[in-house]
């Protein structure tokens, strides 16, 4: 067994114990942050790895959302069926996106995504008598059920945020190690060196985008399943700003990473919040700080200067 693998498996078991050990403020806040970590990990195959810097994310994010919320509300899904239909609803409007975005490459790439993700938003704003707009809906608690658990209730919501975080932890480990994984980032390193060497460079982008959507997509549909609530916020542009900031503070393409950045720049926020109502100009500060200190991220940094197995 890998060292890389220890750790992993070794931060589930401490997230799996602080389930029973954290007061309840924080045990609140570490299932948002898993779950939000899980959106961050899905931007960083993308970003991390591939190299492609979206702006459009919480789209992604929005429609695994919103597949859940809108199939509950109106047609009385249960939740074992209403959020693999938020994901598959994700990864469609992804595949749909990379076709007409992988046309442009750098900041054409950039702007592109941000389109979508505006007309996305847009979207939602227009539709208002099914999707409730800037108000949103609330997912009844009755609904939130999966398996026979009542995802309302505080410990079956952690330990569901904890099971999806744990699969897309190690999903993302076994990605990195894999052929896709380091074809991945041989395009990132240099695209036309990838292509020179037999790999199709457009068909492997493409795959990094759909997959980056579909975990964004989970991340999505499990926000509004555990939290109970669905709306427009979470398509808004500074929505898929958000995944970049915990990429970047954490470390781009290394798998903790996300969680580290998350987990940093939540608390950052939360704790900045109790001082002044510009709590995100202290996170970027932050950001800031650490791009002059630490360009490759908490992680990153780790990473060259004292782990250099670290996936």
């Amino acid at each position: 067994m890998s060292r890389a693998l220890v750790l992993h498996l070794g931060l589930i078991a401490v997230l799996f114990a602080a389930a029973f050990l954290l007061p309840a403020y924080h045990h609140g806040n570490l299932a948002r942050i898993m779950v939000l970590a899980v959106y961050a990990m899905g931007y960083n195959i993308l970003f991390g790895y591939a190299g492609l810097l979206s702006l459009g994310h919480a789209m992604f994010f929005a429609a695994g959302m919103y597949g859940m919320g809108l199939t509950v509300r109106y047609w009385d899904w249960p939740m074992i069926l209403a959020l693999p239909f938020g994901t598959l609803a994700a990864a469609a409007l992804a595949l749909l996106v990379a076709v007409l975005a992988l046309r442009t490459a750098g900041v054409a790439f950039m702007i592109v995504t941000l389109m979508f993700s505006q007309a996305g938003f847009l979207v939602i704003l227009y539709f208002n008598p099914i999707t409730r707009g800037d108000e949103g809906f609330v997912i009844p608690q009755a609904a939130r059920r999966l398996a026979g658990l009542d995802l309302s209730d505080p410990m079956n919501r952690y330990l569901a945020a904890l099971v999806l975080f744990s699969v897309v932890l190690l999903a993302c480990h076994r990605l990195v190690l894999s052929r896709l994984g380091r074809v991945l980032v041989a395009i990132r390193e240099n695209e036309e060196r990838a292509r020179l060497l037999g790999y199709d460079v457009w068909a492997h982008k493409l795959g990094a985008v759909v997959l980056s959507g579909s975990v964004a997509g989970a991340a999505g549909a499990a926000y509004g399943a555990l939290f109970g609530s669905v709306g427009a916020s979470f398509a808004e542009v500074p929505f898929s700003i958000l995944p970049l900031l915990y990429v970047l503070a954490g470390g781009a393409g290394t798998v903790i990473g996300p969680f580290v950045g998350t987990a940093f720049m939540f608390y950052l926020r939360d704790l900045a919040g109790t001082v002044t109502d510009a709590h995100m100009l202290v996170a970027g500060a932050a950001l800031i700080a650490l791009t002059l200190f630490a360009r490759r991220g908490l992680m990153g940094l780790v990473r060259a200067r004292w782990a250099g197995w670290l996936p």
